[in-house]
């Protein structure tokens, strides 16, 4: 896909307060690693996350959402009012009906001409919001469209908790499949897309690959309604071998259609999973990882919102720079795979 009319005006974000590390998680499973032996700082050793954030209980992915739009429309100084479209695209909503963009619409006192709906594709729902917006602005459909997530792990984090402690037929080899869900963090992202204005300049997106390999969806899958027992079951190291065998068919694509190599991007964002996922990313694509970006060892894996949040707090920090190139390089279960190309 390429774009020739898209910018991207802001990226905006929001992060919980309360920070829960690693070593607190394994003080609360004590008599599990008691009973399994399992040795302690497994969890920070085996996924390179220290810590991770929750939002306070009963704070829905509308309000997280809805804390990270008005974030994208302050960096970008537009009105609510010139918001064309929003999707709402987290792993997480407040219910099932109506559609949680309904109510994050409402708390950004958005215009009754602003199409909304929720649009759901795991981890890679940002990117797929932005691929679907990007189209619609390049078609003259919209003039700007705001993308949002607020990923609340807090019902997974303890629902997992319980089941490893009460849960008396658990071993090593069945506990593995619920540890995942260990690394699971909250927080909320945005992404305002616009058409590109040369009176207004902003962060040119140019286009990238997608890619499907939907045999492995079986690998994580999650029950949004619970069932009293793993909300998520993952097997983790299959994902990790389908997913990067998936990420480097499409950076192929994402290389052909851009015109790009290893050295072209200045900077690379990717999906934050755990660091032994980061080093295999990188070894497969040929990436140098002096060109990697990360927050997985303070925020953990934040669902859909992970590498928006991860490429607007490398802008935060000076580490993207305006005249660099970006690489947003995205990979969900199912398994599906989206990489974009952004002159920044």
């Amino acid at each position: 896909m390429r774009f020739e009319q898209v910018d991207i005006a802001a990226l905006g974000y929001a992060l919980p307060e309360e920070v829960v590390t690693s070593t607190e998680i394994e003080a609360r499973l004590k008599p599990v690693y008691e009973r399994l032996r399992l040795p302690e700082g497994r969890l920070e050793l085996m996924t390179g996350i220290r810590e991770r954030r929750l939002w306070p209980a009963g704070f829905r992915p509308s309000d997280a959402a809805a804390l990270a739009g008005r974030d994208a429309l302050r960096r970008a100084a537009l009105a609510p009012e010139a918001v064309d479209a929003l999707f709402h695209c987290s792993v997480c909503r407040d219910f099932l009906e109506p559609a949680t963009s309904t109510v994050v619409h409402h708390q950004l006192g958005l215009g009754g001409h602003a199409l909304n709906f929720d649009l759901s594709n795991a981890c890679l729902g940002v990117l797929s919001g932005m691929i679907v917006a990007a189209g619609m602005i390049e078609l003259g459909q919209l003039r700007s469209a705001l993308i949002v997530s607020g990923e609340n792990s807090r019902p997974l984090f303890e629902a997992t908790l319980r089941r490893l402690l009460e849960d008396r037929t658990l071993t090593r080899q069945s506990s593995k499949d619920a540890f995942a869900s260990l690394t699971i963090g909250s927080a909320a992202a945005a992404a305002l897309l616009v058409r590109r204005d040369p009176a207004r300049p902003g962060h040119r997106l140019l286009g990238g690959a997608c890619r499907a390999n939907t045999a492995w969806n079986h690998l994580c899958q999650g029950d949004a309604a619970g069932n009293g027992g793993a909300l998520m079951s993952t097997n983790s190291e299959e994902l990790l071998v389908r997913g990067v065998e998936t990420a480097a068919a499409t950076w192929a694509d994402f290389k052909r259609e851009l015109g790009w190599n290893e050295t072209t991007p200045d900077i690379v964002c990717t999906h934050q999973v755990g660091r032994v996922h980061r080093d295999r990313l990188y070894q497969a694509l040929g990436l140098d990882p002096a060109r990697d970006f990360a927050t997985v060892d303070s925020l953990g894996n934040c669902g859909s919102a992970s590498l928006p949040v991860t490429a607007a707090r490398a802008a935060d920090s000076g580490r993207l720079q305006p005249g660099q190139r970006l690489a947003m390089l995205g990979i969900g279960s199912g398994i599906n795979c989206a990489m974009l190309g952004v002159d920044w």
